[in-house]
């Protein structure tokens, strides 16, 4: 499965975000990638009041995710943006409790879709979100994966992701979060840009 495409998240390729997550109930119960972002979701939020937000924020430029493709169709994602974008993280008592200062980006969450499932879309979509904050001017990343070694968790439940993959990737282990998720951290220099001629 290396014929794997990445497109960013934007207004051009939100009908393709939008197939993939009504193809899968709205993405663990109607959240449509909005749990990290400031408006978040709970018991008073519908689906179509998640979907509509996303979707203000993906056509303002408030959305950022590496989009993966199969051909035509977007197949998974990584969802990432500045932290401010992001405010809203897993265990955020014990985050707070070691924090020093704030990364520049945050990699918050992944879905793939069950049909693609450990075929290496969560690998290339994070490649693509580290090609992604390098075009948007790099700088230190920060994610949140849960460490499965020696345990058997579900795939479908690994939003952060596995931390092999980002350990692979050049990540860092930086402090432990809870009792199988650690924060990790990169730092990506800023994509050079082409020369003219």
């Amino acid at each position: 499965m290396s014929n794997f495409t990445i497109k960013p998240l934007n207004k051009t390729t939100w009908p393709d975000f939008a197939r993939l997550v009504e193809k899968n109930n709205g993405v663990w119960g109607g959240c449509w990638c909005m749990a990290f972002h400031e408006e978040g979701v709970g018991r008073g939020k519908t689906a179509l009041q998640n979907q509509t937000e996303k979707e203000h924020r993906v056509r303002e430029g408030r959305a950022h995710a590496a989009l993966v493709y199969d051909g035509k169709e977007a197949v998974g994602w990584c969802q990432f943006g500045p932290t401010d974008e992001l405010p809203r993280i897993k265990h955020k008592r014990e985050y707070q409790s070691g924090l020093e200062k704030l990364p520049d980006w945050r990699i918050t969450c992944f879905f793939v879709d069950r049909e693609y499932r450990s075929k290496g879309v969560t690998s290339a979509a994070l490649e693509g979100a580290l090609k992604e904050i390098a075009r948007l001017g790099g700088g230190t990343i920060e994610s949140y994966p849960e460490d499965v070694e020696g345990r058997s968790v579900s795939g479908s439940f690994l939003y952060n992701g596995a931390i092999s993959i980002f350990e692979r990737l050049g990540f860092k282990r930086t402090r432990r979060l809870g009792q199988n998720h650690w924060v990790v951290t990169k730092v990506v220099r800023a994509a050079r840009k082409p020369k003219k001629e």
